[in-house]
C-alpha cells in the first residue's frame, strides 16, 4: 500500500470538489489510479473514464497513463492547457 498526494486543478477541481486529497492505494501505475478513481463513480468516472481530456504529473513531471507511482507521490491532475 502506498500513499499518493493528489492535485487537481481548473475544470477538475471544479468537478471534484476539492483542490486534492491524499489517498491510500495499491495502484502501480498512473492508468491504475485513474481507473480507481473514476470506479467513485459521478464526476469522476465522468472526467476520467469518458472522452474528457485531461492530462497528469507524478512529482512535476509529465507523465503518461503507464508510469509507475513512487509511494509518497504528488500526482497532479488538470485538463489540457489552451491559450492564445
Amino acid at each position: 500500500m502506498k500513499t499518493l498526494h493528489l492535485v487537481y486543478f481548473a475544470r477538475l477541481r471544479e468537478a471534484f470538489g476539492c483542490s486534492g486529497e491524499t489517498v491510500s492505494t495499491e495502484a502501480a501505475t498512473a492508468a491504475a489510479l485513474v481507473a480507481e478513481l473514476a470506479a467513485r463513480g459521478g464526476a469522476w468516472a465522468e472526467e476520467l473514464a469518458g472522452q474528457r481530456l485531461f492530462r497528469l504529473a507524478i512529482n512535476q513531471e509529465m507523465a503518461q497513463q503507464g508510469d509507475p507511482l513512487p509511494d509518497g507521490a504528488e500526482v497532479a491532475l488538470f485538463p489540457p492547457v489552451t491559450g492564445g
